[in-house]
């Protein structure tokens, strides 16, 4: 299976038909979803789902945890997204790629749509122990999520 990092396709047509709303106060809630290494994710990915998403363990249960939106900014011509730190506690955890999506999304999109798929670039682990995702600084040269 293949797991490419990429921004989604159908996330760039629900941003501009206003879809998704990325107020830190009053938006729309985003989650992560982490995926073991036969998963098959890409720019095609819709929307999150329970295919090759790993087990339940520890804090990490189906449908991955919450994320944080530090709120959109703009510097120059960049306009940029990004999320707090996420960690799953006392888990057990494979996996090689996770999947941001709005789990607030409507019935005109897809459900729980995803945004974007990170790929690991090969299997991180913890054992009985803290799994971390941790974001890139949150300006228009790193954040998560950027468009110019």
């Amino acid at each position: 299976m293949a797991i490419t990092q990429a921004v989604c396709d159908s996330f760039k047509v629900e941003l501009l038909e206003g879809e998704h709303d990325f107020r830190s106060s009053g938006g729309d809630a985003f989650k992560l979803a982490l995926y073991d290494a036969s998963a098959t994710l890409s720019n095609t990915t819709t929307a999150y789902t329970t295919t090759n998403e790993v087990g339940a363990s520890g804090s990490y249960a189906a449908g991955g945890g919450a994320l944080t939106n530090t709120g959109a900014a703009g510097t120059g011509a960049t306009a940029y997204i990004d999320f707090s730190d996420i960690s799953f506690t006392s888990a057990t955890i494979s996996a090689q790629a996770a999947v941001i999506y709005n789990s607030n999304t409507s019935a005109t999109t897809n459900t729980n749509a995803a945004v974007m798929v990170l790929d690991f670039g090969g299997v991180k682990t913890s054992t009985a122990g803290t799994f971390t995702i941790t974001f890139p600084t949150n300006d228009s040269s790193n954040a998560i999520l950027r468009l110019s």
